[in-house]
């Protein structure tokens, strides 16, 4: 997928385990990790949003584009 998740990057500077992001955003575990392992077809605003206001941090910090990987899946 051409667009490259970047929750690992922004919990080790934030010295966060994903349990504790997953419930301080209000999702489950298991559904960061398919998000943070690049598995996500797709992400709300709304979670977008709570991931950027409990990390302090910009959408642009958790997602970027890799050109050349572009499928349809």
């Amino acid at each position: 997928m051409p667009i490259a998740v970047d929750i690992d990057v922004m919990l080790a500077r934030r010295k966060m385990s994903v349990g504790e992001l997953a419930d301080r955003v209000g999702i489950t575990p298991a559904n960061l990790a398919v998000l943070k392992n690049g598995r996500a077809k797709a992400v709300r605003f709304a979670t977008l949003s709570a991931l950027c206001e409990v990390l302090e941090c910009q959408p642009g910090d958790l997602l970027r584009w890799e050109p050349g990987d572009a499928t349809d899946g």
